[in-house]
């Protein structure tokens, strides 16, 4: 084809097509003839395919996540950014697929992958490599089983089905998140690189041999079929047990398939400039909008992702750029498209150094601090981007050789990743059996004055004067890097998340018709105690029986909003009423519950709060049997473990106004139903908590909280005098 006279203008629209077309042929002829010229391959075009846009995209996404990251509380719903990476996946790599069906009739599988795995994995095992050695050099003891198993997971790209397994809530703020926790999504995309090829090769061979050579609705019936389905599993799904639902494959497939059908229906995109704007920015403004107005609340990724992927799906397919104001152009301002060059590696690096910044003497996560980590995670990722991603594509002894070649590199590299944390494992195992054994035996045989016993308490048993042993002065047991370790045994005591199981565990004289009866009730603040009570229960031949769900206290007291947990903390108080009700009267019952700060300041609310806890233990009360409870434990800002990692005990502290709620509604109903002549006993250990003006990371040589609310398990057990006294007393009542 031979270019038009410049100098006349088409006078139709099939001319202007042709002269648009002839100019695009000889820029392309000029690119490779520039090629020629530069045999080091210095200069490498994009792709004809290439739509500027896309990158700007990119740069929405990953900045919703990162930000969502760096301050959740800013931007509640910047987790919908792995979702519009999605469907941008979706659509980018169905094209590509897609036309190399249309060429060949054929996708060649190996080389498709290698691509992939040169394009993806150098800078995944760098990243994970970094996170091995952090594990070793950097994090504590307590997060060494954490981080191991979830590095092996990602190296092999299963992260989301680790986490899926372990039912990890993703959206819960205080959820304690390994160095790798975000590898969740690139594994995610990985498994829909290695499956999709194959159902669209799969799909076109039986649409051109067994459907008269019609690919085409073939490749429709397979896109339907993966879409439809996975996206009434992910409501389902979603609606019954969310937690997993957030990362396991088939809840995300319709999003890649949303994609998809951008790529296989060209005709969706708009060929008038202002319908392409329209969308354009009705798309943006749907998932900005989406990234702050969602929370942890919002059920997804059910029906709700709808909303961010069908936003995504209106940006991509505004692809006009003629005019500066068109959304392609404003997408591809060059600042813009420079963080979605680099979005992967922000995307790899943003979360593990927001993970150790806390570790780190002297740094933590001040604003001044995040501010700085932020800026530093885009400098890392433009060098990951500079001297990691773009050379790896462009190994020649890789990218020239048969796929076989990449993919034998591939393994070497997850072996290499494997090395790094099998020798973290091998080298921090012995001292976490170590510090495990010298808490066993500091619980087992404690010092004197060790913990609550160093007092003083308003509880039944007041420590005055208070109990001094220097030998502890320099003491913090369990060790701050040990200290998140420290939890209650018998986990599959506690219903968590959506179970809604009553799971009534039986300890002590089990067997003993005649032993007085204790039940142990409440969410995970009564959880905490259970090592004392087991231990009361064997040392005094009582019978316990647990009751115990995470975040959901003994009360009628309606959890906010329609979620499935909510709903499943519904049904556990039904059952525990119906199965209370059936057993024969205990002797005496412990409750214990997290105070909700969402309800302080209202009056009609503190009302409410403290009105369902009387609701609830009502019916025990009038059986006869006594119920006994406590004020609850100080909260923190932050898991104090990080800063007795840095700072002295003196420097770790919480103002006793900051740490103790301003209402507590268990206190305020034990306090009501006492003084109307209930059998109700409260124990207040604040004192020993706190002193007048701060609360204390470390009470008599013991390390209190295992997180920022949750006591651990050697002070708990120190509380055990306190608790048997008060319980005792109830029994013989």
């Amino acid at each position: 084809m031979t270019s038009p006279d410049p100098s006349s203008a088409p006078r139709t629209r099939r001319d202007a097509r042709a002269a648009r077309d002839a100019s695009a042929a000889q820029t392309r002829a000029d690119a490779a003839a520039a090629r020629e010229a530069v045999p080091d391959a210095a200069v490498k075009p994009r792709s004809p395919h290439f739509m500027p846009h896309i990158q700007g995209l990119r740069a929405i996404a990953v900045l919703l996540v990162v930000v969502y990251h760096f301050w959740p509380g800013r931007l509640t719903g910047g987790y919908i950014g792995v979702d519009v990476f999605f469907v941008i996946s979706g659509f980018l790599i169905t094209g590509q697929l897609v036309r190399q069906l249309e060429r060949t009739d054929r996708i060649a599988l190996p080389s498709f992958y290698a691509k992939r795995a040169r394009r993806l994995l150098p800078a995944a095992i760098l990243v994970l490599i970094f996170s091995s050695l952090a594990t070793l050099f950097i994090m504590p003891l307590s997060a060494l089983t954490e981080n191991v198993r979830e590095i092996l997971a990602s190296t092999f790209y299963v992260e989301n089905w680790a986490l899926a397994l372990n039912s990890v809530d993703y959206l819960a703020a205080s959820n304690e998140a390994s160095l790798v926790q975000h590898y969740w999504s690139l594994s995610l995309e990985e498994q829909f690189y290695l499956f999709w090829p194959l159902l669209l090769l799969g799909a076109s061979v039986v649409g051109m041999r067994f459907m008269n050579r019609r690919r085409w609705p073939a490749l429709f019936i397979v896109l339907g079929v993966v879409g439809v389905g996975s996206f009434v599993f992910s409501v389902l799904f979603t609606a019954s047990d969310p937690a997993p639902a957030y990362f396991v494959t088939f809840t995300r497939l319709w999003e890649f398939a949303v994609g998809a059908a951008l790529a296989m229906l060209p005709r969706l995109r708009p060929t008038r400039a202002w319908l392409s704007n329209l969308l354009g920015y009705a798309g943006i403004v749907v998932v900005l909008a989406c990234g702050v107005l969602f929370t942890a609340a919002t059920p997804f990724p059910g029906y709700m992702a709808a909303l961010p992927v069908l936003g995504t799906a209106a940006i991509i397919v505004s692809h006009h750029r003629e005019h500066w104001y068109d959304a392609g152009r404003v997408l591809s301002f060059r600042p813009v498209a420079f963080v979605g060059d680099i979005s992967y590696s922000l995307y790899l690096w943003h979360w593990p150094l927001i993970v150790i910044a806390p570790y780190v003497p002297f740094w933590g996560l001040s604003t001044a601090h995040r501010v700085a980590l932020f800026v530093f995670c885009f400098v890392l990722a433009w060098l990951t981007k500079r001297f990691v991603e773009d050379p790896a594509r462009r190994w020649r002894f890789l990218a020239e050789a048969r796929p076989r070649r990449t993919m034998l590199w591939v393994v070497g590299a997850m072996a290499v990743s494997s090395l790094f944390i099998g020798t973290t494992l091998a080298v921090q195992q012995p001292k976490y059996d170590a510090e495990a054994a010298t808490l066993q035996q500091t619980v087992a045989d404690p010092p004197e004055c060790f913990g609550a016993a160093s007092g003083p308490t308003n509880g039944l048993a007041p420590i005055d004067p208070r109990c001094d042993n220097p030998a502890l002065a320099d003491e913090i047991v369990p060790s701050p890097g040990f200290g998140n370790a420290d939890r209650p045994s018998n986990s599959d005591c506690l219903s968590t998340l959506n179970d809604s199981t009553v799971r009534d565990c039986t300890f002590g004289a089990v067997d003993d018709p005649n032993a007085p009866q204790i039940a142990l009730i409440g969410d995970s603040h009564a959880y905490a105690l259970i090592d004392p009570f087991i231990r009361m229960a064997e040392q005094n031949g009582w019978r316990l029986t647990t009751y115990l769900k995470g975040g959901c206290a003994w009360s009628t007291h309606p959890l906010p909003g329609d979620d499935a947990f909510t709903r499943s903390c519904d049904t556990w108080r039904e059952s525990l009423t119906a199965d209370l009700a059936a057993h024969s009267p205990f002797d005496a019952v412990f409750t214990a519950a997290l105070v909700d700060r969402s309800i302080e300041g209202s009056d009609s609310a503190e009302a409410a709060a403290q009105k369902g806890f009387e609701e609830a233990w009502a019916p025990v009360l009038a059986a006869g049997t006594p119920i006994v409870t406590v004020v609850d434990n100080p909260a923190w800002e932050d898991d104090p473990n990080k800063c007795l990692r840095t700072s002295s005990p003196s420097d770790c502290v919480e103002p006793r106004s900051e740490g103790l709620a301003s209402f507590d509604p268990v206190a305020s109903a034990a306090r009501a139903l006492a003084e109307s002549g209930s059998d109700v006993t409260l124990l207040d250990f604040s004192d020993t908590y706190c002193t007048a003006e701060e609360c204390q990371a470390v009470i008599g040589g013991a390390n209190v909280y295992r997180d920022p609310d949750h006591l651990t398990k050697t002070f708990a057990l120190t509380l055990q005098p306190f608790l048997a006294s008060a319980m005792a007393a109830a029994v013989a009542r």
